[in-house]
């Protein structure tokens, strides 16, 4: 099991930032990827950036490319993920997630086998 718990959401102002932190507990040396989702009411799970547990391997979302940054620190079992140059189309439930049961990094929500609760980034025009 592996336990995920969000934080940093919050509301800002458009072309604003925030970086949201994802503390990982429990059977985390299991985890070959993370990712950060985002969901609003009525859409399906979009990614937005997803990072290789061991390596470098990153990979983003179409629409942060060039303004989102996910990083991790493996002493602290934490992934980041800075987001700049926000906008008001970023509004959104952010979900942090873990992959232990692939040893590539999925780009597909349903690959992803733990969750965290949620945080909501709002961004007002």
């Amino acid at each position: 099991q592996v336990q995920l718990v969000e934080s940093g959401g919050g509301l800002v102002q458009a072309g604003g930032s925030l970086r949201l932190s994802c503390a990982a507990s429990g059977r985390t040396f299991s985890t070959y990827s993370m990712g950060w989702f985002r969901q609003v009411s009525g859409k399906e799970r979009e990614l937005v950036a997803a990072i290789a547990w061991s390596g470098n391997n990153t990979y983003y979302g179409d629409s942060v490319k060039g303004r989102f940054t996910i990083s991790k620190d493996k002493a602290k079992n934490t992934v980041y993920l800075q987001m700049n140059s926000l906008k008001p189309e970023d509004t959104a439930n952010y979900f942090c997630a873990a992959n232990t049961a692939r040893p590539y990094v999925p780009l597909r929500s349903n690959a992803y086998d733990y969750w965290g609760q949620g945080t909501q980034v709002t961004v007002s025009s």
